[in-house]
């Protein structure tokens, strides 16, 4: 398992790492957010743990930027910020936990254990299958008829998200706050836009139709033929 720590306090840094050596991770360290924002984009990682007030780029942009390009690789904040408020909002981010220094490390390490094996399971169901239209989560490929979908990172998230609740009623508002990751003003058409698009890739040459629009409410993908 590989985990990337992003971490500007080279005493704490030093230590996390020694320990998660010691039970058998592989490690790679960033001392700053731009360096750590690299990292995240351009490789592969199980798990990230990140600090929020770092320099050159905050940790809560990292995760920002992480969930609008679908990476969907769990982050646990580990963070000397610790009132009610940066709590929620921390979570309501996207980041799967949140731990406040000072911390015992085997504290976080049952934290990221568990997180690791919901992750597992997760990941086991690598094909998920509705009618003709198949999504394969691991390697993030769509096929419909068989016939293999290129689909742009967001279009994918949302598919995923569709796939995930079948037959749901998906208001833009969840959709804004699960897949955007952020808030919108809900007159925004960024939804209805991105929603279009994904029609036009798997439904507008196949049958049956599986994206459809609730009037008032939001969408849903289920088949009514």
């Amino acid at each position: 398992m590989k985990i990337l720590l992003v971490e500007d306090d080279r005493g704490i840094s030093g230590f996390l790492k020694k320990g998660l050596l010691e039970n058998t991770f592989n490690v790679d360290v960033a001392y700053d957010g731009e360096k750590g924002l690299y990292l995240v984009l351009h490789e592969n990682y199980d798990l990230v743990i990140l600090d929020i007030m770092l320099p050159k780029v905050d940790g809560r942009d990292i995760l920002r930027e992480m969930r609008s390009k679908a990476i969907s690789t769990p982050v646990i904040f580990l963070t000397a910020k610790d009132s009610e408020k940066d709590i929620v909002y921390g979570l309501g981010s996207g980041a799967d936990d949140y731990i406040v220094k000072p911390f015992s490390f085997n504290e976080l390490l049952a934290r990221i254990r568990a997180i690791l094996r919901r992750t597992s399971e997760v990941k086991s169901t690598s094909i998920l299958q509705f009618s003709n239209l198949k999504l394969e989560t691991d390697g993030h490929r769509v096929f419909r008829d068989n016939i293999k979908i290129e689909l742009t990172p967001k279009e994918y998230a949302l598919l995923e998200f569709f796939m995930r609740h079948l037959g749901q009623v998906l208001t833009r508002t969840m959709i804004l706050e699960k897949v955007f990751d952020y808030h919108f003003d809900p007159s925004t058409n960024v939804v209805d836009v991105h929603i279009s698009n994904l029609r036009n890739k798997i439904d507008k040459d196949f049958e049956p139709k599986l994206l459809h629009t609730v009037k008032g409410v939001g969408y849903i993908l289920e088949d009514r033929g």
